[in-house]
């Protein structure tokens, strides 16, 4: 297989289109535990140089001169000292010494700077430059390479892993964090690094808050049980919900909630083609979530009527989904030139682009009773005639449903990445 780091350096390199501009790029530094002990947080070089070196050690500096052409790239890399081959085994990588960067600077002297990645000692780039250069650089890796799909594939066969072992762990009375640690080990079993972020789990009414971390609290039966969690291969990270019932079969109402979630979810799916745009896909499910939700009784009304009103985001209170790959929210945002809708109906969207050929986005729709949102005397008054109260308080202590899936977007259509791991209530 091709480098493809090289193939991304020159696909960035384009999309800045730098002339003049020197661009420098900072994996950065360790930073050290509160305690002033000798023991930093797990580094993590930031995304921007780690995409364009696959290099995850502290000190590096990727750096590029437009006037030299395809061969402007140099890495300067960290020399490592022998304490650090002591203690943690380092071996030194492949690059140019660190101590080369000041007189490569130099030698250029009274250039632009263009500074992306993390700031570098000593170093003053100009924020007018590096600013859109950000936003370029982000476009410019949304669609992910033959390589980043793989590392994808293998992150999610992972995640099916660590599910498969969370849903035979599935009973009355454990805790929260009892299934954590099954869920996290069949991850780390099937293959992972790490977990791509902090695990939630959350029973009965914690399903309801919605990046709750696993707790002391046990099961009950009848309890819905969310779950959203992934793992981590090689920097990417997969990002997967699934809501469960404990230890028996869903009521009729936790039954029709979740079918509502599963049509959305589905329907969001389906959506996902190239050019589709997301604003319009998170609003048509929002549509479709709010009809589902008149249907129970829930909501009075016409669904479009709500949703301009923004009534649905008393249930479903966040956006459809997000980018997900070189992190849990890589490259989302804006479009570049665009800017945020700044529409009530849509305060909660994460990001408002069209989607494009190897996108990988989640599609993630829930339903959920919170009661910060609906006890707040500011919404019952909005949506006074919005919303069946009664009905509404009788169910506050459920919690949420939500349902999530990793979709590869093709020229084919959707592939969802995640669909190993099974979604619907027997």
């Amino acid at each position: 297989m091709d480098n493809p780091f090289i193939e991304r350096r020159n696909r960035v390199a384009s999309a800045l289109g730098l002339k003049n501009e020197l661009l420098l790029i900072g994996a950065g530094q360790p930073v050290a535990l509160p305690e002033n002990t000798d023991q930093t947080y797990p580094f993590r070089a930031h995304s921007e140089y780690f995409y364009l070196t696959g290099n995850n050690f502290p000190g590096g500096v990727l750096a590029f001169d437009p006037k030299d052409g395809a061969n402007g790239w140099v890495s300067f890399v960290a020399e490592v000292t022998d304490a650090e081959r002591t203690w943690e085994g380092r071996v030194q990588l492949e690059g140019t010494p660190i101590t080369v960067l000041e007189p490569w600077l130099t030698s250029r002297r009274g250039r632009p700077l263009v500074l992306l990645g993390e700031p570098i000692r000593g170093v003053v780039a100009d924020p007018t430059l590096s600013g859109p250069a950000r936003e370029k650089f982000r476009h410019a890796r949304r669609a992910k390479d033959a390589v980043e799909i793989d590392t994808l594939h293998r992150a999610a066969q992972a995640t099916v892993a660590g599910f498969s072992a969370l849903s035979e762990a599935i009973r009355p009375g454990v805790t929260e964090r009892q299934l954590q640690i099954e869920l996290e080990t069949g991850f780390f079993r099937g293959g992972a690094d790490r977990t791509g972020y902090e695990t939630i789990i959350g029973t009965g009414s914690n399903s309801a808050i919605l990046h709750f971390p696993p707790s002391s609290r046990t099961t009950a039966t009848g309890d819905l049980l969310l779950v959203d969690a992934g793992a981590e291969v090689d920097r990417y990270v997969i990002d997967v919900t699934r809501t469960y019932v404990v230890g028996s079969n869903p009521d009729p109402f936790q039954r029709d909630l979740y079918q509502i979630v599963l049509a959305a979810e589905e329907a969001g799916i389906a959506g996902c083609i190239v050019g589709a745009e997301w604003k319009e896909l998170h609003l048509r499910i929002a549509t479709q979530i709010t009809e589902g939700l008149i249907r129970l009784g829930l909501l009075l009304g016409a669904a479009e009527t709500l949703v301009e009103r923004g009534a649905h985001q008393l249930f479903f209170p966040h956006g459809l989904g997000h980018l997900v790959g070189l992190g849990v929210r890589d490259a989302s945002g804006l479009l570049p030139g665009r800017e945020r809708d700044q529409s009530p109906k849509l305060s909660n969207l994460r990001m408002d682009l069209p989607l494009e050929e190897n996108y990988v986005t989640t599609v993630e729709p829930g339903v959920y009773f919170i009661p910060v949102i609906l006890n707040s005397p500011s919404n019952r008054e909005k949506y006074h005639d919005c919303v069946n109260w009664e009905l509404a308080e009788g169910h506050l202590n459920l919690g949420g449903i939500r349902i999530e899936d990793n979709v590869l977007v093709t020229a084919d259509g959707p592939v969802v990445l995640t669909k190993e791991i099974p979604k619907t209530w027997q």
